[in-house]
């Protein structure tokens, strides 16, 4: 069915492309100024969003043996994701239990056992407490009260979420609301990870913003990959997941900046995966997946995370490769990553950060999303309704 729902999403785009039209919104949405750098808005944000909803934490070839773990911090979570000896992924808080250490610095390894650096107690990947240093010292503790404290994980599709709270019920498969039978479509789970790296940006949303864009494409990056790009886009929605792409696009995958797209004189039955997969394909709140060409088929994967105050964000970039490039491959697929890195840092977020000093100076009452910008609009109402719901209620948003 999702294959089939991807042969009617492109027969619809080509639709359009001979029509010389696109999907367009009811009408312009205009969102406050002030909801990009209020702080308290922005803390709702982090608190309600970030630290509330499933988050798109790394992907599965980051850990694809057992023993594999991967430590980072989120939002001011230390965060443990292992894969354990069946297969499982697991997520922790990276905190002993009996004063809080980190189990182990932020990156990537392999462990079965996880001792704490400060008094040595240590945990089995299961995060049972196994081992008490000096116990008949320490005193009388029973061990099975005293496990890792576990966080909500989800693995599908070649893509790890967790939720950044211990206590949450929500239903993750039920918030992913069919996108992941999509994204299984890209076969991520076998992808080679080719490099990573973190940009610094704006405002989370002013960044993000430019994910759900190609209004932009033609001007902002008229020097880099955009000149013969369209500007018109079709959205399609699973809950509050988009897939953004052009109707109009005719660049081959040859072509500069390396830009899958289709090519409308064959017939949609005959397109390949990678151009049936064109586009943009976010992930709410935070995540998109971009394919291009550089040393084989490709995808970037751009996870952008707030910073420490509403004027800041940072973006790791995963540049994923369908298969494992030859040396000659890794050279192209470089400088295909080093030209991604620049547009974002150097035209998208470099724009971004100007955009939101004029919007702080308060004199811009509200920013505008037009009929063409539908997924703008789509993310802004999903962050409101968010916002807007209690924790009983959240999973009657999602489908």
């Amino acid at each position: 069915m999702s294959k089939e729902k991807l042969i009617d999403m492109a027969l619809n785009n080509k639709m359009h492309a001979e029509a010389g039209t696109m999907e367009l919104a009811d009408t312009i949405v205009e969102i406050p100024a002030s909801n990009y750098f209020d702080k308290s808005r922005w803390q709702k944000e982090v608190d309600l969003i970030f630290k509330r909803i499933p988050l798109v934490l790394g992907v599965s070839n980051e850990i694809p043996n057992a023993g594999d773990y991967k430590s980072i911090d989120v939002l001011g979570v230390p965060v443990l994701i292992l894969r354990n000896s069946n297969g499982q992924v697991k997520a922790y808080l990276n905190a002993c239990i009996h004063r809080g250490a980190a189990l182990v610095e932020n990156g990537l390894g392999n462990k079965k056992r996880f001792s704490c650096p400060y008094h040595g107690w240590s945990y089995n990947e299961e995060g049972s407490l196994i081992g008490i240093s000096s116990q008949q010292d320490f005193g009388d503790l029973d061990k099975n009260c005293k496990s890792l404290i576990s966080l909500p994980i989800l693995e599908k599709a070649g893509i790890i979420w967790v939720i950044l709270n211990s206590n949450s019920n929500l239903d993750m498969e039920k918030f992913l609301s069919g996108y992941d039978k999509m994204l299984e479509l890209f076969d991520l789970e076998n992808w080679h990870v080719f490099s990573t790296r973190v940009v610094k940006g704006p405002n989370w949303k002013v960044a993000y913003d430019g994910y759900l864009d190609l209004y932009h494409l033609p001007v902002l990056h008229s020097e880099t990959f955009g000149k013969n790009i369209s500007n018109q886009a079709n959205y399609y929605e699973w809950g509050p997941h988009q897939r953004v792409v052009s109707p109009l696009a005719r660049i081959s995958s040859s072509e500069k900046g390396g830009v899958v797209t289709p090519d409308l004189d064959v017939p949609v039955e005959d397109w390949p995966m990678d151009m049936l997969m064109a586009g943009v394909w976010t992930i709410f709140p935070n995540v998109s997946i971009a394919s291009f060409r550089g040393g084989g088929r490709a995808v970037m994967l751009s996870q952008l995370m707030p910073g420490d105050n509403p004027e800041e964000s940072f973006t790791t970039q995963y540049y994923l490769m369908e298969k494992k490039p030859t040396k000659e491959q890794e050279i192209e697929a470089k400088k295909q990553f080093d030209l991604l890195e620049y547009v974002v840092r150097e035209e998208d977020y470099s724009t971004g950060l100007r955009l939101q000093k004029s919007l702080k100076t308060g004199m811009i009452d509200s920013v505008m999303f037009g009929k063409n910008e539908g997924g703008g609009q789509n993310f802004h109402g999903w962050v409101d309704k968010i916002l807007k719901t209690k924790d009983k209620d959240l999973m009657s948003l999602f489908s």
